[in-house]
Order: structure tokens, then C-alpha cells, then sequence
């Protein structure tokens, strides 16, 4: 079983990566895991886009409760869960103890038997937020990235749509 982490930057190309990287895997077809929720008209457009490419796929939509998404779905496809950051978000927003959760999910990896490809985004290499909020986000992001990426088998950073292998 794969464990890949993919970060970046808005834009990048991370989602696209982690859509090749999931369809490449036999077992078919790939399951894809969304965090993102449509508040407004530009985020509905946003996943309208995503959802375009991936003709074929099982969804799943799952903006809080991803440990339990990703047992369900264990023993199929590959799974493609886009993104973290936004699922960090959710969790932040419904005032869930997000450290808790990101503990419960990475002790829940090694356990999963088909593979799961996570995408999610770099917030720490612009300057320092200006307000309390943002900076306990980009603080948030950080660590939970690393703990991801401290469980899984690969880690890539994608920039101008290349991917680049750190781990």
C-alpha cells in the first residue's frame, strides 16, 4: 500500500499530479475524497472544475470525518483525498481539536490497505500573517503537514506543475 503526500503552492498542480498518480494504480476505479465545501459561487465553479476531470471516479464528499471516509472506502480503489488544508479548515471552523484529529489520521495510515494520495497546500513560504487567525492556520498547516509526511512512503512538492520528489 502507497502513502503519498503531495504540497504545493496554489496553482501548482498538485491536484492534477495526485489525479495521474491515483488512475495509475490497477485497482480501478480510483476514489476521489473531497474536504472542500461550496459557500459561494467562485468555490462552486472551483470543484465544477475538479469535478470535470474525473470522469469515472467514485466521490465522496467529506469536509470533517476523514479517518472514517478512508476505512469505508479501504480494499478499492486508490484514494485521492484533496485537500488537507481545506480539511484543516473545517475542522478549525466547527471548533474540533484539529491537533487530535491529525494524530487519529496519521495513525490510521499505516493501518489502510489500498493506496491514499494526499494533496496538500504550502502556506508557509510567504510572510507572516498578519493576524492571530491566519497565522495559528499557517502554524496548523505546517505541523500537520509534517506529521502526514513523517507517515508517508513519498512526499512530492509541485511547482509550475513539476513534481518534485523529497521523500
Amino acid at each position: 500500500m502507497a502513502v503519498i503526500l503531495i504540497t504545493g503552492g496554489a496553482r501548482s498542480g498538485k491536484s492534477a499530479r495526485a489525479e495521474a498518480l491515483a488512475r495509475s494504480f490497477p485497482a480501478q476505479p480510483p476514489i476521489y475524497i473531497a474536504t472542500a465545501e461550496a459557500h459561494d459561487a467562485e468555490m462552486e465553479a472551483r470543484i465544477a472544475r475538479h469535478r470535470a476531470r474525473r470522469i469515472g471516479w467514485i466521490e465522496r464528499e467529506v469536509p470533517l470525518d476523514l479517518v472514517p471516509a478512508l476505512h469505508a472506502t479501504d480494499r478499492g480503489g486508490a484514494r485521492l483525498v484533496d485537500c488537507l488544508t481545506l480539511w484543516l479548515s473545517n475542522l478549525m471552523h466547527a471548533g474540533r481539536n484539529w491537533e487530535d484529529e491529525v494524530d487519529a489520521l496519521a495513525t490510521a495510515v499505516p493501518g489502510l490497505k489500498s493506496p491514499v494520495i494526499f494533496v496538500t497546500n504550502e502556506v508557509g513560504l510567504g510572510i507572516v500573517p498578519d493576524n492571530a487567525l491566519a497565522r495559528s492556520f499557517r502554524d496548523a498547516a505546517g505541523i500537520m503537514n509534517q506529521i502526514i509526511a513523517g507517515v508517508a512512503d513519498e512526499v512530492e512538492f509541485v511547482v509550475a506543475g513539476l513534481p518534485l520528489k523529497l521523500k
